[in-house]
Parts: C-alpha cells; structure tokens; sequence
C-alpha cells in the first residue's frame, strides 16, 4: 500500500443501497458478498460527458484485472429525466456498460460516501475497506497502481479470490439505427444519419426509413478508406460547394468518442481523418496544424460562414472549436473551459457541454446540454443567452424567454422564418423560440429524447434517438406548457461564512511527485454564482488550498472550482520521465450556515487526512 494509504485510520465502505440493478439478471449486488475482490465504484449520471469519458477510461482496467476488479457504476441522476429507469436503461445500453450499475434515484448512495461531483471513483479494498477516491477522469494510471499494490497485498494475506463477477451481460436489440444522433438533408435529397451505437453513418431516402447505404464497419475503430470505422459519431456538417472541391471531401463528421474530425467522401463513401489526433485534450495548445492538435469529445459541427470554417461544439471542455479545412487548421473559437454559464466576449464566455450547432447567417445558435440553455454568438464573437439559468435550473415551461425552461437539450435548427427549434431532449420535445416575439412554445412533445431536427421540404424530421428512428411529429400548431420548474436535487453542502479553506486533495499515485520543473505543477481557479456570494479568493492561483471569505446575508449558491495537477515518474534514473496531467471541475451548490465546518475539503486524488472518508 501506499503511504497515504497506510497512515490512514481504516474506514468501513457504505453499503450500496439504491432501487434496483441493471446487468446483474436482476439479481441484488451487496459489498459483503464481493469480498476478496477489489471493488471500484464508479459515480456517474448519463448526462455527464466526463462519466462518459471514465466509462472508456475504465474499460482496459476492467479487461487488465478481469478475475479480481468488480466495477459497478453506481448511478445517481442530475436531471429529472435521468431518474426514469427506463431511460437509464436505455442508456447503460447506449454507452456499452459492461459492469453492473446501481440505480440510485435518490442519492442515498451518493451522500453515504459524501460524493461532490459527477464522476467521482471510490476504490474499495478486499476487506470492505475505502482506499482510494478520485474525481474526475484522467485517473487511469493511479488506479492501475491502486489496483495492482490491493492484488499484490491481500494474494499474501490470502484474502483475494479470484474469478467471475456479477455482471450479467442483457440480451441484445437489433434495429437498423441504434441511438442516431444526428442528420443533414444532403444536396442529392437524402438523410444522412449518424448511427452512433452501430458506429457508423447511414444514408436513407427522404422518407426517413429506407436505406441506401451504410458507411462504416459497424465496429469502434478509427480507420480511414472505404472500410472506415468510428466510435459513436454525432454531429454532420456539409461544406460549400467550392470549398468541398478544393478539399476533396463534403461533409465533416464529428467522430465524438475517437476526438477526431473526419471527412466524407459523399459520392464515394471514403473517410478521411482531417482534424485531432486521436488523444484526449487536457492542457496545452488549442490551435495550429489540425492533425496536430487533441480535440475533446465533438458532438457537433456547423459550417459558419462568418468564421469561414467548421464551428466544434467540443463537449468535453466547454468550448467551442473553429476547423478551417482550406487552411487546415484548427483554433479556439469561444470559451474558457470553465463550466457555466456566463456571456460576452467570445474567449471570456463560459457554455457548458454545448452539444447542438446551427448557423443562421450571422448567428451561430447553440444549446448547451448541462446548463439546459439556448444560446448564440454574434460574427463580432459576442455571445448571448435567449433561454437558461444555470448549471441547477431546468425544466418544461413556455412563454417569454427570460421564464422559459429546456431540460438538457442536444440539438438546435435554424428555420426560414428566422425562429429556431430545439431538441429538448430531456423533455421529450420540440420547443420554438421566436427571436422576434422573445417567445418560447412546445410544437411536438412525446418523443424518445430527441437529438436533432432537420427541415425536409418544409417538414420538421426529428432523430428519436431513444426510439432509434427519424419521426415526422405531428404538429397542429404551437402551444404553451406552463410546466414545473425543476432543480437538481443534488443536496447543497453546508459551509460556514466568513473565512473557509477550501482544499483540493490530490496525493500523486505511487511512483510520482508533482512536477515543478518548469514551474507550478498546480492550478487552482475559483468563481462563484452569484459573484458576490465570494468577497475573497476568487480568482486564478498556484495551490491547491486557499482561505475564501464567504459573504455575509447570501444563504446559497454555488462554487465553480477547476482544479489541475501535473505529476511525473519520482525516479531521477529515468531520462525521460512519464508525466501525467489530472484536472477537475466541480460546481458545488452551497448553503451558508452558521453552524456550517470551515474547511471544505474536493478530491482530486488519495484520501482526505483530514476528515474520514464515507462521512
């Protein structure tokens, strides 16, 4: 074990208490039938690009220690919609869930291991003991060690048991579309869709079902030619004319779960790679040589012509990117990567998961998933919100913008008539805004989440991607919902006023020490909603601990924390060590009390020395 691991007083694992199982053939999972296995839970909500990142972190870990890791995503929901079993059902489907997954609608299990943010993973020994939490992603090479110092430890004692664990795989669904994503009407007339759960595209006549061909292997992958492969493809952009002749490609495809971009041939089906490399984004360079520069998670493209080139909802940082295929390059175009909500200078504005692109002349619309808004940005790089709140506030009501409320919404059409519609995906509806009127209605509800909408002559074609098809909604004329407002019903964590250390914990993994080689290997950058609930310590610095004063007569809001540590290989025998880079945000809702503990410890990384884990 390691020294952090070992001056620890031993604490006991909750146990896991939740509604029910998936991928278990129905059968209850408790902690004291695991012992002798190494057990990492996996905190996540379906709506989180970061979980979604962690569950293909995981995935050479699972396969790595197969006999003796049981993973089991404990699911505890942000949204309303994602405490429907149904829906979370469906997406521990869509996202190829290989391990067992607690439903926890209610968060019992969440605050009985005092979890802060989504995800967040909790190793637990063979004994039943907590050893290990981390948030975030990137934390793959620390588990591995974890892992691997647990197995070596408790083979000697005699307490690990090797083999099967409890998840049982479901029976398989076969449809033509599995969980499409998007769609563009292309210039010959058709749709062409992406396929994300079949990893491929599908091209289909204009009448949504039948289909010409399909482009891709079916299988993850990242191959180029005419026998490509992708890994869950979203958002399509068809290219100019002229621009599509001199580039050799018409379409570029956002090939989400690989961070890339890539080409489409349209009359051949070939697939090139034009931008990303392959690897994650997690620090550095945002621009130069397209190929040579990380992407994060794309959802979505949209040729724009102010920018002259391919705006990139990049998710998985909340920013967005600008791709000029001419040029070949690739270049931040909005966004600090700071999760929030906030508008004005392009590069300053913070978005949140923005997962739906639509130009509109000099407007490029977007909607940003997690803070449930529609947003756009001017040619002059300004941006601007027409509907949300906030990262909390989120529901289905209509009328004047400014009360309007869209619930996780993925997509977002430009029509004629200036008007755009929205996919609110987590409402299971189409939603009008009127930039003229500044009103909001519903014109179709009842869909299977709905991902994107495309105008086909005149008629709104909507991707149902829970329901895996393209649906022609009937819509005798907008109307008015006049629905719940909703927040997340994560509870708020009590904190004192006046003066309180906040403390990011991040214990490098064994092997490692932080790397000050080139200067401080950390990064601590603090805002609050509202601003004024903070009168000190907002702002950017160097370590990992800092004294707030919280504002006296404000009784809640939330703290937006971006934390970053690099570690590198502790051995001074290597010539070129092995170095990593671990960052987190988190966006804790506070309530101020005056009975509430001055120290607000987040894990990053390790154990906190200060507190005992589970309380």
């Amino acid at each position: 074990m390691t020294t952090a691991h070992r001056r620890r007083a031993r604490v006991r694992a909750p146990e896991l208490v939740g509604r029910g199982w998936l991928n278990t053939g129905d059968r209850e999972v408790r902690l004291k039938d695991l012992r002798g296995k190494v057990v990492l839970l996996d905190f996540w909500t379906f709506c989180c690009i970061n979980c979604l990142h962690v569950l293909d972190e995981l995935r050479p870990l699972e396969a790595e220690f197969a006999d003796v890791l049981v993973t089991i995503g404990v699911h505890s929901p942000k949204f309303v919609h994602e405490a429907d079993a149904e829906a979370l059902k469906a997406a521990v489907e869509r996202y190829e869930v290989h391990h067992p997954v607690l439903d926890d609608p209610e968060l019992t299990t969440w605050q009985n291991y005092a979890v802060k943010a989504w995800p967040t993973l909790v190793v637990v020994d063979p004994e039943g003991y907590v050893v290990h939490v981390a948030a975030g992603e990137g934390h793959l090479d620390a588990l591995r060690q974890v892992v691997g110092e647990l197995v070596a430890e408790h083979e000697a004692k005699g307490t690990l048991h090797r083999g099967d664990g409890p998840y049982v795989a479901p029976p398989p669904a076969s449809t033509t579309l599995r969980f499409p994503a998007k769609a563009v009407l292309t210039p010959r007339g058709t749709l062409l869709v992406s396929d994300s759960a079949h990893h491929s595209l599908v091209e289909l006549e204009a009448d949504g079902e039948t289909v010409l061909r399909r482009i891709g292997t079916g299988e993850r992958g990242r191959q180029d030619g005419l026998q490509p492969s992708f890994s869950e493809p979203a958002g399509i952009a068809l290219l100019p004319e002229d621009v599509a002749a001199r580039v050799g490609y018409h379409a570029v495809v956002a090939d989400t779960v690989n961070h890339l971009l890539r080409g489409l041939d349209l009359d051949t089906g070939e697939v090139t790679t034009v931008a990303g490399t392959g690897e994650q984004w997690r620090d550095g360079a945002t621009g130069g040589p397209a190929r040579a520069v990380d992407l994060t998670s794309p959802w979505d493209v949209a040729w724009w012509e102010p920018a002259g080139g391919v705006a990139v909802a990049l998710a998985g940082n909340h920013t967005l990117g600008l791709f000029k295929p001419l040029e070949g390059t690739f270049e931040r175009l909005a966004g600090t990567t700071v999760e929030g909500l906030s508008d004005g200078p392009a590069l300053e504005a913070f978005f949140a998961q923005t997962s739906g692109l639509a130009a509109d002349g000099d407007r490029l619309w977007l909607v940003d998933s997690e803070t449930s808004a529609l947003r756009w940005l001017d040619a002059d790089r300004t941006v601007h919100t027409a509907i949300g709140r906030g990262l909390f506030d989120f529901g289905h009501r209509d009328g004047a913008a400014d009360q309007a409320l869209l619930q996780h919404p993925l997509g977002v059409t430009a029509l004629p008539d200036g008007s755009v519609v929205v996919a609110d995906t987590y409402n299971g509806a189409i939603r009008r805004y009127d930039p003229a009127t500044g009103e909001v209605s519903t014109v179709a509800d009842d869909i299977a989440e709905p991902s994107d909408v495309v105008l086909v002559d005149g008629e709104l074609v909507v991707v149902a991607s829970a329901a895996h098809r393209l649906e022609r909604p009937v819509a005798p004329g907008a109307r008015l919902v006049t629905g719940d407002a909703h927040r997340v019903r994560r509870p708020p964590t009590e904190i004192a006023g006046g003066e309180l250390e906040l403390a990011v914990v991040f214990t490098p993994p064994a092997g490692q020490k932080l790397d000050d080689r080139y200067g401080p290997s950390t990064r601590l950058e603090i805002t609050s909603s509202p601003p004024e609930l903070l009168v000190e310590g907002a702002g950017v610095g160097t370590d990992l601990v800092r004294v707030l004063r919280v504002a006296e007569g404000i009784t809640e809001g939330v703290l937006h924390v971006v934390a970053q540590a690099a570690s590198c290989t502790d051995d001074p025998a290597v010539e070129h060590p092995v170095c990593k880079l671990t960052r987190q945000d988190w966006g804790v809702p506070v309530r101020v009390t005056a009975a509430g503990p001055r120290r607000l410890p987040l894990m990053m990384g390790g154990l906190d020395d200060g507190a005992p884990a589970g309380t």
